[in-house]
């Protein structure tokens, strides 16, 4: 389902575009459209420049009571595709496109806090979130409760662009009242649903911090 994803026209992510979009082009021509149209572009790396765009926070999904009547109808659905929709809704009622990227694994976060699902399940490409990533103290995390990822979040500096996005979604959906949410492994994505696999988040006294073997 193509999914119309709310956000809020003060999000202060509009004053800071973020998120890259569209073809790699020289210079001259990203230098050209910051001049003539405002747009705010970056050097990625050696293809060239890219636009960028805000990415501000979900805040609703418009057509959760479709989705909900799907799911009750046996049907299995995928929604909030890339993110979803950016839209905004004017005083009229009307909802409006905005030019903006919707984090995926926020807006998977929101979708499943609007549906009033137990679990959270973020499939990627390690095993779980590391901490000390890359050093020789790597660890990866097991299971951990809320406030022991809330001080983690505090002192370890994920990455916008990577993991970061997934811990505050899984962080954002236990916090909400979910009972569990998982970063794991693609290959490893039945038993991290069944909370054996990957790191999982819980609710304060659910568990003991660990890490994985």
């Amino acid at each position: 389902m193509v999914t119309q994803v709310l956000v809020d026209a003060d999000d202060p992510a509009f004053a800071m575009p973020v998120k890259p979009i569209g073809p790699f082009l020289p210079r001259t021509i990203a230098e050209q459209r910051m001049r003539d149209r405002g747009e705010t572009w970056t050097e990625i790396d050696t293809r060239g420049w890219r636009k960028l765009v805000p990415s501000p926070q979900p805040l609703g999904i418009v057509e959760l009571d479709v989705l909900h009547a799907l799911l009750d109808a046996g049907a299995v659905v995928i929604a909030c595709g890339g993110g979803g929709v950016p839209v905004l809704r004017r005083p009229d009622g009307r909802l409006e496109g905005v030019e903006a990227v919707v984090d995926k694994d926020t807006a998977a976060g929101r979708l499943a806090i609007e549906m009033r699902a137990s679990a959270l399940l973020i499939l990627t490409d390690v095993p779980g979130v590391a901490v000390d990533f890359g050093k020789p103290t790597q660890q990866f995390l097991g299971r951990i409760g809320l406030t022991d990822l809330e001080r983690l979040l505090v002192r370890e500096p994920f990455s916008a662009g990577s993991m970061g996005p997934k811990v505050r979604a899984a962080y954002r959906f236990v916090k909400d009242g979910g009972a569990q949410a998982t970063i794991c492994a693609l290959e490893d994505a039945l038993a991290g649903a069944r909370g054996t696999a990957g790191t999982i988040v819980v609710p304060d006294g659910a568990t003991q911090l660990s890490f994985q073997a």
